[in-house]
């Protein structure tokens, strides 16, 4: 599932299966974790960082993610780092290089159940995330489930799961980040934002790659 093939005029397309977790903190800075159990590099982590001084930053398990990671998308600075993430009922532990961060998730909401009864293929397909793409569909406006991307690529993100962070603590390069806030401004890696709201979301991500 992690990749498809092109056929004859259509560009090979790469598959993730996984987690977005986008938090903000008092401080202002606002992380982006990707926990993918499934993709065409097996399963990994990473994490994207925006400061409040509008510096953005990935941290990336190898040389072979981070090199994907940063063409698809824009970063000021590039880490590669050790990403560990431990999933214990409901709480979020993430270790990668210089930062620490402990989430928990709360009950899903009612758009939450309803994303959840999505059958898979249906989520893999781009049309669901053409469906589901901006303010006047499903999901919050900063959203935006397709669009294009570095290196001439495009992406569809085929959401299927949403769930409400609680609580938040976090530690970047020992200097603690403060209590949990919205995802405010937006975060500028690629095309849209994850929700203003914390939020973890599950999605089956397609990546069309460019010529």
């Amino acid at each position: 599932m992690s990749r498809t093939r092109g056929t004859r005029g259509r560009r090979p397309r790469l598959r993730f299966d996984g987690w977005i977790a986008g938090v903000g903190t008092s401080s202002g800075t606002r992380v982006v974790l990707g926990h993918w159990q499934r993709s065409p590099f097996g399963p990994f982590s990473d994490v994207m960082i925006e400061g409040a001084d509008g510096e953005r930053l990935l941290l990336a398990p190898s040389h072979r993610t981070a090199d994907f990671v940063s063409d698809t998308y824009g970063f000021d600075r590039v880490r590669v780092v050790p990403v560990e993430v431990r999933v214990t009922d409901d709480t979020w532990t993430v270790a990668a290089g210089p930062l620490e961060l402990h989430f928990t998730v709360g009950r899903r909401r009612p758009l939450g159940v309803l994303l959840r009864a999505v059958p898979g293929v249906l989520a893999a397909r781009p049309a669901w995330a053409a469906l589901t793409n901006g303010p006047a569909h499903l999901l919050p406006s900063q959203v935006r489930t397709r669009g294009r991307t570095g290196a001439r690529r495009r992406e569809w993100y085929g959401v299927r799961d949403m769930r409400p962070v609680g609580v938040v603590s976090a530690v970047f390069e020992g200097l603690d980040l403060g209590v949990m806030a919205p995802v405010e401004p937006p975060v500028r890696f690629g095309f849209g934002s994850v929700p203003r709201k914390p939020t973890l979301t599950r999605v089956t991500t397609t990546v069309e790659l460019g010529r």
